[in-house]
């Protein structure tokens, strides 16, 4: 799915896949990217720098702009991840953006530097950031649980709880939005003037908001409903 402001996408890689860059399609754009992990493992490698992270289940990695970056499935199975990136392709910041920069000759999966220098305050430093539960920011938003994993000036991604019975305000956002359902059923109802869509989200299911529209979320199941969000390139007014 893509809009004029945000695009979004699932890719699979079979167990102990990998995709990596070439001459003709270069890893680093020209976009604030995060990738959430569905299934499997992601080792997650930035070649230009050595810098390496492992990405489990229900975990992700942010990165920013012209940032190099090869992914593999690690472990016994394969790999599914989200994939949210603004700005989207119709931009210019995919393939052409990608084709003008200067090619990497060589590929780095070790930062060597650490090696006698390693301290915990350099765990934060470099270009691939992993988010786990502790860097979610949490923020009671709209009657529901929202937790933010990164937010700029191109991209707010983050997770979306409603609990069973539980409704979110009516509410819209000044960018483009995309929902991926993780875990549980959400009923997404949206406005566009007098029109009503109304969408029933089961797990791998999403739906796209455009910017301005106004919407809600239920949950008329019997768990928690667990979504990850992307909006680009404003959140709120």
């Amino acid at each position: 799915m893509s809009s004029g402001l945000i695009h979004a996408l699932v890719f699979e890689l079979p167990a102990h896949g990998s995709f990596r860059h070439s001459p003709e399609h270069r890893t680093v754009f020209a976009a604030d990217e995060l990738l959430h992990v569905l299934d499997g493992v992601m080792a997650i490698a930035n070649p230009e720098t050595g810098e390496v992270q492992r990405i489990s289940a229900g975990e992700s990695v942010f990165f920013r702009r012209d940032t190099w970056h090869h992914a593999f499935a690690h472990g016994e199975g394969s790999l599914r991840v989200l994939e949210l990136f603004a700005p989207p392709p119709a931009t210019g910041s995919s393939g052409a953006y990608a084709r003008s920069r200067p090619l990497l000759a060589e590929s780095h999966y070790a930062d060597d530097s650490l090696l006698g220098a390693l301290a915990p305050a350099r765990a934060a430093a470099g270009t691939l950031r992993r988010l786990g539960v502790d860097d979610i920011v949490w923020r009671r938003d709209l009657d529901v649980l929202v937790g933010l994993l990164a937010s700029t000036e191109h991209l707010t991604a983050g997770l979306l709880e409603v609990d069973p019975g539980q409704a979110a305000q009516v509410h819209s956002h000044p960018g483009d939005e995309v929902l991926y359902l993780v875990e549980g059923l959400m009923t997404v109802r949206a406005w566009h003037g007098e029109q009503v869509s109304v969408f029933e989200l089961e797990p791998h299911d999403a739906c796209y908001l455009p910017a301005d529209c106004q919407h809600e979320y239920r949950n008329y199941g019997p768990s928690t409903a667990r979504g990850v969000f992307g909006v680009a390139p404003a959140f709120k007014q």
